[in-house]
């Protein structure tokens, strides 16, 4: 996962841009996935920072590589205040702990057969550093941070 990260605070509302990459790979050699109604969005501290976008349905053919790179946008999410004075607190430190989750449906395709539709929950923990000695991969423009994370996530269905 690669993470374009943008954060700006006006108030009790605090939005983000950020340019999540999502890989997912599938490797069977026997049956092919179908992805539909693919949502992606963070949460920070259990409560959701961005809206949800949606992503294309995608047809995973038998041991291939789906990637999906989405803008997240929280301009207009409302925040309950502790949440945005802790999210401010973490950012000070130098570290936040944001999650990227994806929920959906799949679907498993086996020559001519497709089956039902089955739950997708993914959630993606990753730990965002702001500079600092534990963050050698960051670049810091102002209050934007740019860099390149690769995290796994887990996956329920």
């Amino acid at each position: 996962m690669y993470i374009y990260w943008n954060q700006y605070y006006t108030g009790a509302d605090r939005g983000s841009r950020d340019e999540v990459t999502i890989a997912a790979s599938n490797p069977n050699e026997r049956a092919g996935i179908f992805y539909d109604h693919l949502h992606v969005y963070a949460t920070y501290g259990g409560q959701q920072i961005t809206l949800h976008t949606l992503l294309p349905d995608t047809y995973q053919g038998k041991k291939e590589v789906s990637v999906w790179s989405p803008f997240l946008n929280g301009g207009s999410i409302p925040m309950a205040p502790y949440i945005g004075e802790e999210l401010t607190q973490d950012e000070r430190a130098g570290m936040v702990m944001i999650n990227i989750r994806v929920d959906g449906q799949i679907r498993w395709k086996v020559g001519s057969f497709v089956s039902g539709r089955y739950r997708l929950y993914v959630n993606c923990p990753t730990y965002l550093s702001f500079g600092g000695e534990y963050s050698p991969k960051t670049i810091l423009v102002g209050s934007t941070a740019k860099y390149q994370l690769v995290q796994s996530c887990n996956v329920v269905f």
